[in-house]
């Protein structure tokens, strides 16, 4: 675990222990090594195996407007909201995977606000999604809760598999970004974090949720997913503006 640590800067004592190790031995396994040393070894030689070791590692799995009634929430509710305080707003996707879900802000706020000043910044610990996320191109199954008419307007089919539109991808800048050992951004309107903080312990969850909150302007948003309540947000200086979604005291 140290040297992934000294090599990657990722520390998987703060990633939960039996899913982490059952995924990597999964892997370890499928490629044909009796342990982790010399899997490990492997690692540092062959430049295909440690991009494979950080996709494992990194979970991602994800799809244009998940879990489409929250989204619905932060279009009528949240969005609405914020923009009452300023015309100008920056939104923060942490981990933000291969870019279905800043692509997604920018979708809303090109067709629901698109008087407003929005900047999108898309953040995560993987280089080869965030190489992914930038080139923007993906399988119809990953636009599944999209309008035919977004397809239409935001997208170019190119051999069955949709390309983002430049106007979309100039709303967004994306940077790599280690969430346990990065400094966060500050003065954001709105955190983005969905489906991640589940594979942390309870321990690296309170740090990332201190963090979220001392990123965010005072009544900023955190929108986080279907497993991941804050129990006790008033430690945070949270408190719930809706299901899923947390208000900066």
């Amino acid at each position: 675990m140290s040297q992934i640590k000294h090599k990657l800067g990722i520390d998987l004592n703060l990633y939960k222990e039996a899913q982490m190790k059952r995924r990597l031995t999964s892997l370890r396994n499928k490629r044909g090594y009796l342990d982790f040393s010399s899997y490990y070894k492997a690692l540092n030689k062959e430049e295909n195996l440690l991009k494979e070791f950080v996709d494992r590692l990194t979970i991602n799995v994800s799809e244009f407007y998940r879990n489409p009634k929250r989204w619905e929430v932060l279009k009528n509710k949240v969005l609405p909201q914020l923009l009452k305080n300023s015309n100008k707003l920056t939104l923060w996707s942490a981990a933000c995977s291969t870019g279905e879900e800043p692509y997604s802000l920018a979708i809303m706020a090109s067709e629901h606000f698109p008087n407003a000043d929005i900047k999108i910044l898309a953040t995560d610990i993987d280089d080869n999604v965030l190489s992914k996320a930038s080139q923007g191109f993906y399988p119809e199954k990953a636009l599944k809760e999209l309008p035919p008419s977004f397809k239409k307007k935001y997208f170019t089919v190119k051999n069955g598999f949709y390309s983002v539109n430049d106007s979309l991808k100039r709303q967004i800048t994306f940077k790599k970004h280690n969430l346990l050992a990065d400094s966060y951004p500050k003065n954001i309107d709105l955190i983005v974090c969905r489906n991640v903080l589940i594979y942390f312990t309870d321990d690296a969850k309170e740090i990332i949720y201190q963090r979220f909150s001392n990123a965010l302007k005072k009544e900023g948003a955190l929108f986080v997913g279907s497993t991941e309540q804050i129990f006790s947000p008033n430690q945070y200086d949270l408190s719930l503006l809706d299901t899923f979604f947390y208000q900066k005291s």
